[in-house]
């Protein structure tokens, strides 16, 4: 996926250059007609630009979305009436831990080539909005959780805005556990991660530890800002980031003792999956000792004897964690949506790691927090729904499950992610003009609570993960029993 990405984006830029030299020739014709010309010329396409070009979405939008459901999920036939009254083809029953997707055909109009185009669910009390592609066209799903009753009583009313909708579609009912009722373990490649994903989710569990695998020291220019030199600015960012690891999840609930900072270095993972024996020192930070970033941790952890960043122990160290937790779950990245290289190999961590090990957690819960390719993704303004991502491949992800995060914790979480120093950094001039030019020409509405972009695509009224089956252990004899849940 990563080199999905560049080639994705390397053909966005060649588009955008070909574009570029052939408004700057149309521009520069205008000035035979009038001298001035060319200069009001020049500021119209820049704000056009900004306004309807910069989203980094490299895929066309005049495609169906490919998701399947696995066996065991339920599908209804769904009509709209004309008042956009959802109706069922038939009776079923919900429960309400059940994961509900509409797919639906959607086809902007005129206007929705310059506005997002959306559809809107209203039932009683209940609102929501979910935003998709300009200029989409074609099969999209749309997340219903939530409004189960709603389905149940034909209550529920769909309409859209800058699109027309198809007048049936598809109701899919995925199956679920209340996967709060089991003990979590959160695996976040780097601090943050665990709260974009799974703030909902870990601050209602009856029980979750966060694993945090590096300190995220890299990109330090801030730091450098403050009179740092680089090296220093790596340190600080790191030592910043661990204590946000350990820190912040309190505010969700959970335990310090339950927080645990690995202190491998950011970007350095896949260095050592090659060579699991080499140790991989830090990128900026001018260290091959992973301790210094440790400092806060209430468990010690096996590679604590010396601190080097290998492959190898960064296995001991989680195989340690799990044996410890005797997770149920597991809540880690998607290997193939989020394209982060870091997050591809915390997947690989995990399965390699649970080969070894005694315990077996029920499932894996897989996120992203990155999409390799719409940067915008989910769409929309914040506290809004979630639909299911772009996906055009036929391969099979996992069983979708989604959790409703209420609006008082999508407060918290908001707080949670303010506290995080990496998403305090204010935004470059340009940024900041580019969203005020949006809010006035598109009507894109930006939240109170930070500048970074996570700040609206993570406070959300859904958190979304992907259910997958664990490896398999190569010997089931050895399966051990928790002796009761943890505190």
């Amino acid at each position: 996926m990563v080199a999905d990405k560049q080639t994705l984006l390397k053909r966005h830029r060649r588009r955008k250059r070909i574009g570029a030299a052939m408004t700057a020739s149309g521009i520069a014709s205008a000035g035979l007609v009038a001298w001035w010309l060319p200069f009001p010329l020049v500021l119209l396409a820049w704000i056009a630009h900004e306004v309807w070009l910069s989203d980094h979405q490299f895929y066309s939008p005049r495609q169906d979305y490919i998701h399947y459901f696995p066996a065991g999920s339920e599908s209804v036939g769904v009509t709209l009436a004309k008042d956009g009254t959802l109706i069922l083809s038939r009776p079923i029953t919900l429960a309400s831990t059940d994961t509900l997707f509409l797919t639906l055909e959607l086809k902007t109009d005129l206007l929705g080539r310059f506005f997002d185009p959306a559809v809107m669910m209203t039932a009683g009390g209940l609102a929501d909005v979910q935003v998709f592609e300009r200029n989409t066209s074609g099969l999209r799903y749309v997340n219903l959780t939530g409004f189960s009753d709603a389905v149940l009583d034909a209550s529920l009313r769909i309409g859209s805005r800058y699109c027309q909708l198809a007048g049936s579609g598809q109701l899919w009912v995925s199956r679920h556990p209340d996967y709060l009722e089991k003990r979590l373990l959160i695996i976040a490649p780097h601090a943050d991660d665990a709260e974009l994903a799974a703030f909902g989710l870990y601050s209602r569990a009856g029980e979750a530890w966060i694993v945090t695998l590096t300190a995220g020291e890299v990109e330090a220019g801030h730091y450098r800002r403050m009179g740092c030199s680089a090296t220093e600015a790596a340190r600080l960012k790191g030592s910043l980031r661990a204590w946000d690891s350990v820190a912040v999840p309190r505010w969700g609930g959970v335990p310090e003792q339950n927080c645990i900072h690995f202190g491998y270095f950011c970007l350095q993972l896949p260095v050592m999956q090659a060579a699991p024996g080499k140790p991989a020192g830090s990128r900026e930070a001018d260290l091959c000792d992973t301790r210094p970033f440790r400092s806060y941790n209430q468990r010690p952890l096996p590679s604590d004897g010396d601190g080097l960043p290998t492959w190898e122990n960064l296995k001991a160290d989680l195989l340690h964690v799990v044996e410890l937790v005797k997770p149920e779950v597991i809540v880690l990245p998607h290997p193939d949506l989020d394209p982060h290289p870091d997050h591809v190999c915390a997947y690989s961590l995990i399965t390699e790691t649970l080969v070894d090990s005694a315990c077996h957690p029920e499932a894996l819960l897989c996120y992203a927090n990155h999409l390799h390719d719409n940067d915008r993704w989910p769409m929309g303004d914040a506290h809004s729904g979630v639909p299911l991502p772009p996906k055009f491949s036929e391969d099979v992800i996992g069983n979708p499950y989604c959790l409703v995060v209420e609006e008082a914790v999508q407060r918290d979480k908001a707080m949670a992610l303010g506290m995080m120093h990496d998403l305090q950094m204010s935004l470059p001039f340009k940024k900041r003009l580019r969203r005020r030019l949006q809010s006035i020409l598109t009507g894109r509405q930006w939240p109170p609570y930070g500048e970074d972009e996570f700040f609206r695509k993570a406070v959300r009224r859904h958190e979304l993960f992907w259910v997958q089956t664990p490896p398999p252990r190569p010997c089931p004899e050895k399966a051990c029993e928790h002796p009761g849940r943890m505190t």
